[in-house]
């Protein structure tokens, strides 16, 4: 009993003790906060469930709140445990400039993902590209925006500050139908006709519009279809889109051209 007396009147335990009252009440108070102040918000009474913008700024909501609930119980525990945060305030302000200098990447990650939103750059749900790599947008953060990339499926994570480097994706796909020179021109529109027709039978293509002759190459005539979709059923788009011309060229008994060079023997 004397050992268990000891124990207890340590001032370590007794500041140990308080220390976890204010993690579980920290983060108490935060999932109080969360589950129920923003989930109403979600709710369908303020209808914004079905809004991509108000997801975004939950989600950013969530986010701000937990490092505020972060630093504001490290620094209580710290006052606890007898640090002298005052000190350390004025101990930042002394070494800002090396501070500054440190967190500089990490403040701009900050402003910038402030400025996603209030620019309107992209929202939650939209399909972007990023240097080689297009994808969903699954979390925009206050450091990263998270997008999940359409042909592996991976999650990768963009650092905010370069949000410059992202571009946000129409619905629109344009596909190129390469014809021989020997086909002419009203037999080829003849033949996209059918390829238009053929489209429709598939659930991606939303809408399939000829926009006439794109360019002329060496050993074929380009012609242009413009391809509305889901941005995020943009691969499987293309896919059948390449599909139907090829049927619609086969039916129209059209072959598809290939490079080739002619050679003139003089006499």
């Amino acid at each position: 009993m004397d050992n268990i007396k000891i124990f207890l009147e340590n001032p370590w335990v007794a500041k140990t003790g308080w220390s976890i009252v204010i993690i579980v009440v920290a983060w108490g108070t935060y999932k109080l906060i969360v589950d129920f102040l923003i989930s109403k918000m979600e709710s369908a009474k303020f209808n914004l469930a079905t809004n991509r913008k108000s997801k975004t700024y939950i989600r950013l909501a969530k986010s701000i709140l937990r490092y505020i609930f972060i630093i504001g119980t490290l620094l209580i525990i710290l006052q606890i445990f007898g640090i002298n945060i005052s000190a350390i305030i004025a101990g930042v302000g002394v070494l800002g400039v090396v501070f500054g200098l440190a967190i500089q990447d990490w403040l701009k990650d900050i402003i910038r993902g402030s400025s996603i939103l209030s620019d309107d750059y992209f929202k939650v749900g939209d399909v972007v590209k990023y240097k080689n790599i297009e994808g969903k947008v699954l979390v925009i953060g206050l450091k990263t925006t998270k997008i999940q990339d359409l042909r592996t499926s991976n999650i990768v994570s963009i650092a905010n500050r370069n949000i410059d480097e992202i571009e946000v994706l129409s619905n629109l796909i344009f596909v190129r139908i390469p014809m021989p020179y020997e086909v002419p021109v009203k037999k080829a529109e003849k033949a996209i006709e059918g390829i238009i027709k053929r489209s429709k039978e598939y659930p991606n293509i939303l809408g399939c519009e000829y926009l006439g002759v794109a360019k002329l190459e060496d050993s074929s005539i380009q012609y242009l279809l413009k391809i509305t979709c889901n941005p995020v059923n943009k691969l499987q788009t293309e896919r059948d889109t390449l599909r139907a011309i090829l049927m619609g060229l086969e039916d129209a008994h059209i072959e598809v051209p290939f490079n080739q060079i002619d050679v003139h023997q003089k006499k």
